[in-house]
């Protein structure tokens, strides 16, 4: 076992984790707001692809995003010609940990939206405020603690994704080959030490995770 075996799948882990969780944000925090309205058009279909990933095996999952990212993808041909590419690379394991981890960034947060008196939004709208305006200065910083629970819970789920990565990402070997990955591959490999101390890494950073959860959930308690 060498320090490479362990050093170079974490930071990788950790490297796809930030980058996922910039996109929950980026990307996470506008679903929710959209997915708050119920009269908004064709909801249900929006609402059907982001809890997707929830009750669909994350294998399948990776093999339709395969065939929609690959080369001869609907989507990937046209990122290909611009010569960007995202199966067996990094960008296909930020991909991966995204679509694992959104509905546990998006389905708090709309819920927490959902909850947000009408009244304090009404005022904030005759005092001249947009909806936008609205969400990012009045809402959001009252629901931050519901924010922060799914960015935390979406970062956990990224950090745990096997099947999806599996299938954008390859596992090649010192490229895309995540913490999880290594220990399925030192399992595979009889590696059973190594496995062993990626497996007590995982579980250290899952605890504090959690740790972190349970003061959030504590503080929102006590507010």
């Amino acid at each position: 076992m060498h320090f490479e075996q362990i050093a170079t799948p974490l930071l990788l882990s950790l490297k796809t984790v930030g980058c996922s969780s910039v996109l929950f944000l980026i990307l996470g925090i506008p679903l929710s707001y959209l997915l708050s309205k119920k009269e908004l058009k064709f909801r249900w279909i929006l609402d059907t692809l982001v809890t997707l990933p929830l009750v669909f095996p994350p294998i399948a999952v990776g093999f339709f995003l395969l065939l929609l990212l690959g080369e001869n993808g609907w989507i990937g041909k046209f990122f290909a010609n611009l010569g960007i590419t995202f199966i067996f690379s990094f960008y296909g394991l930020v991909i991966a940990g995204f679509i694992a981890g959104i509905p546990l960034m998006v389905k708090p947060l709309e819920a927490a939206i959902k909850l947000f008196p009408k009244e304090i939004k009404e005022a904030a709208y005759m005092s001249g405020k947009s909806d936008l305006q609205t969400l990012i200065w009045i809402v959001l910083p009252n629901i931050k603690s519901s924010l922060f629970a799914g960015l935390l819970l979406s970062s956990a789920r990224a950090l745990g994704e096997v099947g999806i990565t599996l299938m954008l990402g390859g596992n090649i070997i010192g490229k895309t080959d995540t913490v999880s990955l290594a220990i399925y591959n030192a399992v595979f490999d009889g590696e059973y030490d190594l496995a062993l101390v990626l497996s007590g890494i995982l579980m250290m950073i899952s605890l504090l995770f959690f740790i972190i959860l349970h003061f959030l959930q504590n503080k929102k308690s006590l507010l």
